[in-house]
């Protein structure tokens, strides 16, 4: 999860980064195991609220989905990346932010 520049005064935005589970992957960890998945899916949403509603229950009131790509592999997902001109370095357990998701 990052931050990234809102549509303008009294918004903010986010960019999220979520694997797609397989029941490959969750056969794995419900067997205590590490998977490595070179082929892994990911989606990638990018999310602009109403600032005034984020802290709340209702944070998707006023909320627009900017961009959304799904991508296989961590080429892709790097070059995805590159495309909306971020980096990985730049996110964030979502703990560590303010998204309202």
């Amino acid at each position: 999860m990052t931050e990234v520049p809102a549509s303008g005064p009294g918004r903010r935005a986010f960019v999220e980064i979520r694997p797609i589970a397989t029941a490959a992957g969750s056969d794995a960890r419900r067997r205590g195991w590490t998977r490595s998945d070179r082929d892994r899916t990911f989606k990638l949403e990018h999310w602009d609220y109403d600032a005034d509603q984020i802290s709340g229950f209702d944070y998707d009131i006023g909320a627009i989905l900017v961009a959304a790509k799904t991508v296989i592999g961590e080429a892709q997902l790097v070059a995805a990346l590159e495309a909306w001109k971020l980096r990985p370095d730049q996110f964030l357990h979502p703990w560590q932010t303010d998204d309202p998701k």
